[in-house]
């Protein structure tokens, strides 16, 4: 199967070569008794296409969530593009301008439309209203719900709120993009159509790709799979 993007895999980089890093990370709970993560090390390149597979509970969404900030590391460091974040403020910026995340349960809000959903993160990045309306109707325009803009979540399929997940994810034109199973509810069929518009973004925009997932037909099409056990990473 062609994946998306051919790249030769480097696992160690340096800070400055990667777009996003940890560094001997460690993720604890419960004090201490929840292990999450332990001694993680590891570069993403900027253009990647990356899976982090593993059973449940390896710690694979932890291990995405710390490289937006969601999460803080109990040890260890996290660095995005050679910068170690020094507060929940400059990771909200990240998110809002440099990252995408696209969540396995889709987190669109019930009350607005799907155009409402697609503008919510350029509030405060894009000033003008027709700038974002605009923005936000060829975003869903290029994941193929032209027709389905004035819709709120109730009256979209499984798959269409996926897809408006996804264009929200584009608003401000990330250079990092997460994803946290995106299939993971949706049907077969579904499935390939999501994975086929992640694959086009990451390919036609050169943005890079973290896809978490379970699922060998995600992990058949990426440049590179990490697989994690136990909050260890076991391969790369």
């Amino acid at each position: 199967m062609k994946k998306w993007q051919a790249r030769e895999k480097r696992k160690f980089l340096s800070h400055d070569d990667a777009i996003a890093s940890l560094e001997k990370v460690s993720r604890f709970y419960d004090d201490g008794r929840v292990i999450a993560l332990c001694d993680v090390t590891l570069g993403i390149a900027r253009g990647e296409s990356l899976a982090i597979v593993g059973p449940s509970g390896s710690g694979k969404s932890t291990l995405l969530h710390l490289l937006c900030g969601l999460d803080c590391p109990t040890q260890g460091r996290v660095f995005f593009e050679g910068i170690e974040p020094g507060s929940a403020k400059e990771w909200a910026d990240l998110r809002s301008e440099r990252i995408g995340f696209v969540f396995q349960a889709f987190n669109l809000l019930s009350t607005l439309t799907a155009l409402e959903n697609v503008e919510m993160p350029m509030f405060g990045v894009k000033r003008r209203a027709e700038d974002r309306r605009q923005r936000a109707a060829e975003l869903l325009a290029r994941v193929g719900l032209a027709e389905r803009t004035h819709h709120r979540p109730s009256e979209l399929s499984a798959g269409e709120r996926q897809r408006v997940a996804i264009a929200r994810s584009l608003a401000n034109s990330p250079d990092l993009i997460l994803a946290d199973e995106p299939t993971g509810n949706l049907d077969s069929k579904t499935s390939a159509e999501i994975l086929s518009l992640l694959g086009d973004i990451h390919v036609n925009e050169g943005t890079t790709l973290v896809v978490v997932t379970h699922e060998r037909e995600i992990a058949s099409r990426v440049s590179r799979v990490v697989r994690l056990v136990d909050g260890w990473i076991v391969s790369d």
